[in-house]
C-alpha cells in the first residue's frame, strides 16, 4: 500500500477531478468523486481496479490483497467481506470528517450557495459508529481497517423535506481538501491504543464514561465498547446501580 503523502493525495485529487470533468462534464462525474479519488491514490494503477473475485467485485487487488473503499454502511458489505477474507487479505478504508465546508445547490435553478465551515469538529472515533456494524469480523488477523482523517468540501441538494429543504437533502457530491492522518487498525494493540489512559479513565467504566473521555456523544457508548468488547481491550466487570461497567483486558 502506497505511504502517506499529503503533497501527492492533493495532486491525485486534481488529476482525477480534471480528467473526469473532461470526460462527463463538469457536476456530472461517473463515480463519487471522495471514493474515485481514494482508489487512485491508494492504487495509482488502474489494472488493479475493479478485481471480481467470486461474485463480487474488489475495488482493487493487487499484491497486498483486496483493498475496499467504504465511506458508510459497513454493515451491508458483510457478505463480500466475508467471502474477500476467506481467500485473501482485505484493507477497508474509511475517510473520516475533520473539518468541513458545506454548500447547498438548488436542483431547479442550479443556484449554488457559499462555502459555509460547520463548527463540527470530528475524529477518528466518529468511524465506530461504522465499525460496530462488522464487530464479529474486526479481530480476524486477515482484515485490516485504516481510518483516514481529512478536511472536506460537500455540496447538497436542497431537496429535503423540511421547510428549508435541508432535512433529509441528498449529498450530491464530496471533494476532499486536505488528507491529515491515517490509523491502522489491524491487532488488538492498535485498538487498545485507543482507549483514554487510566489518568482520564478510571476503572471500572461505563459505557457514559467511556463516551465522555473521548468525546463522544453519550448515545454512542454502546457502539464503543461493542467495538472494543469485540477486539477484546475491554471486558464487562459488574454493574454499578443500573449501568455495566468494564475494564481494560
Amino acid at each position: 500500500m502506497q505511504t502517506f503523502d499529503a503533497v501527492r493525495f492533493l495532486e491525485v485529487r486534481d488529476r482525477v477531478l480534471a480528467g473526469e470533468r473532461e470526460k462527463n462534464g463538469i457536476g456530472t462525474l461517473s463515480e463519487k468523486s471522495l471514493h474515485l479519488i481514494l482508489k487512485h491514490y491508494y492504487e495509482p494503477m488502474t489494472a488493479f481496479h475493479e478485481q471480481k473475485i467470486g461474485r463480487y467485485v474488489a475495488d482493487i487487488l493487487n499484491e497486498d490483497g483486496v483493498i475496499e473503499i467504504q465511506t458508510r454502511q459497513f454493515s451491508a458489505m458483510r457478505a463480500k467481506l466475508n467471502a474477500f477474507l476467506a481467500v485473501t487479505n482485505v484493507t477497508i478504508i474509511h475517510p473520516v470528517v475533520h473539518h468541513k465546508w458545506m454548500c447547498w445547490v438548488d436542483p431547479q435553478t442550479g443556484e449554488t450557495t457559499k462555502k459555509r465551515k460547520s463548527p463540527k469538529t470530528g475524529s477518528i472515533y466518529d468511524a465506530f459508529w461504522e465499525l460496530g456494524g462488522i464487530p464479529e469480523l474486526l479481530a480476524d488477523p486477515r482484515l485490516t481497517i485504516c481510518l483516514v482523517l481529512m478536511d472536506m468540501e460537500e455540496t447538497r441538494l436542497l431537496n429535503g423535506w423540511s421547510k428549508n429543504k435541508k432535512r433529509g437533502s441528498t449529498r450530491a457530491d464530496r471533494i476532499p481538501r486536505a488528507l491529515l492522518s491515517e490509523t491502522f487498525l489491524h491487532t488488538k494493540e492498535d485498538y487498545a491504543a485507543l482507549l483514554p489512559s487510566p489518568a482520564v479513565l478510571p476503572e471500572p467504566f461505563s459505557r457514559k464514561e467511556l463516551a465522555a473521555a473521548i468525546g463522544q456523544p453519550q448515545d454512542r457508548g454502546y457502539t464503543l465498547v461493542r467495538v472494543f468488547g469485540a477486539v477484546g481491550v475491554i471486558e464487562e466487570v459488574g454493574k454499578r446501580g443500573r449501568e455495566y461497567v468494564y475494564r481494560r483486558c
